[in-house]
């Protein structure tokens, strides 16, 4: 009986090492896997390679919201350093120029509780933007990019901004750089 025993405990523990080397050569292979593909893919940008620099005037705004223009601009160009695929500078030096305005802003209620309260805001943000070489020819243009942002009641109206802003930078760094 215990020769059986014994060959059942072995029999037992070379199957849990066999699943142990099983996962570790698992792990290892996914870990190769993912690793080899990090270097093939590339973003040189719709932009193409010859545009290395772009110029964020500040943004036209059409609407009654004090500041939103300046804002957003401040976000795009804040988008573009943190992406860091071209280089922003002055309307003189740069390859391409982006310019854009803000069409329409709208702050409606969003969420509402039990009593009909209002819980959350809902900011809504669009604009038109345009990125045209130096020479004047258009590599992209959009009419109507929108973005919002969603902020408690008690919080300020800025932070529902600022989340629409960084939804809109984001598109339109992503539709420059990366939009090909």
């Amino acid at each position: 009986m215990k020769k059986i025993t014994c060959n059942i405990l072995k029999h037992r523990v070379f199957k849990k090492m066999v699943l142990v080397k099983a996962s570790i050569a698992g792990i290892l292979l996914t870990c190769a896997l993912i690793h080899s593909g990090c270097g093939v893919y590339s973003f040189s940008g719709s932009v193409g390679s010859s545009i290395k620099t772009i110029a964020v005037p500040i943004f036209e705004n059409e609407t009654v919201e004090y500041a939103i223009a300046e804002d957003l601009s401040a976000g795009v160009i804040d988008g573009f350093v943190a992406d860091n695929t071209l280089k922003v500078v002055g309307r003189s030096k740069a390859d391409a120029i982006l310019e854009g305005k803000v069409t329409r802003y709208e702050r409606v209620a969003y969420t509402y509780d039990e009593n009909d309260q209002v819980q959350e805001y809902k900011v809504n943000i669009t604009v038109s933007a345009r990125l045209t070489k130096k020479d004047g020819g258009t590599i992209w243009e959009e009419p109507a990019l929108s973005a919002y942002g969603i902020y408690k009641a008690d919080e300020e109206e800025e932070t529902g901004q600022a989340r629409a802003i960084e939804k809109i930078a984001e598109d339109i760094v992503n539709k420059t750089v990366r939009d090909w």
